[in-house]
């Protein structure tokens, strides 16, 4: 398995509080256990090096709702290799990563709050708005070199405020604190330009699909 998707699938699932990976040859399965997103299907290789043939495998074996893939490579290109039994996300996420550097404290803008806390692995950080709604949030799971930034959102209505940046500049000095010297994520097309302002890189495009069978009785 590519060493990123590695990095970037120990992290996740110590965020989310998944149940740990089981090996396949292809990649990984991971049980999440959700409405939804039952269980989650990870492909290992990235970009050329990930296959049709494997992919095709893997997805024509599914045969339950609420299955994910995650495949690294070009949804233009994988969606070709699936059927219509499948939602795919038309938009690419993307696995990035930067260094982690223990850069000086962020600080709120005036009137809002800012808090971290730890809590069985996970560093969360939450900035509140002035009238104590929520503003923005994050949080990051290390995990020895690396730590896996997820789950990031700012609220619409406090957007172009710098939150963004407070909060995943105070992720990432905590990660450093802990040891590790690496970030990643899967990012959105819509957090895309706040990472890498940040300085983060994509390495790799993903793929995003879930399996949503015909429903019973019907032709």
């Amino acid at each position: 398995m590519d060493r990123i998707v590695q990095a970037w699938v120990d992290g996740w699932i110590v965020s989310r509080g998944a149940a740990d990976p089981v090996p396949e040859p292809w990649g990984c399965t991971i049980d999440v256990g959700a409405n939804g997103h039952v269980t989650r299907h990870v492909f290992g290789a990235t970009g050329d090096a990930l296959d049709e043939a494997s992919v095709r495998k893997v997805a024509e074996a599914v045969t339950g709702a609420g299955v994910w893939l995650k495949a690294f490579r070009d949804p233009a290109v994988v969606s070709g290799w699936l059927g219509d039994d499948w939602w795919i996300d038309p938009e690419p996420g993307y696995l990035m990563t930067v260094p982690l550097t223990a850069d000086a404290a962020p600080h709120a803008p005036e009137g809002y709050r800012l808090r971290s806390w730890s809590r069985g692995g996970v560093t969360r950080v939450l900035v509140a708005a002035p009238d104590g709604s929520l503003a923005a949030r994050g949080q990051i799971a290390p995990t020895g070199p690396t730590a896996v930034v997820d789950q990031i959102e700012t609220a619409p209505e406090h957007r172009r405020r710098g939150l963004g940046g407070v909060v995943m500049r105070t992720l990432q000095s905590a990660a450093v604190r802990q040891g590790a010297r690496t970030g990643v994520l899967a990012g959105t097309p819509a957090g895309r330009g706040l990472y890498e302002a940040l300085g983060w890189e994509v390495v790799a495009l993903l793929t995003s699909a879930k399996h949503v069978p015909p429903a019973s009785g019907t032709a």
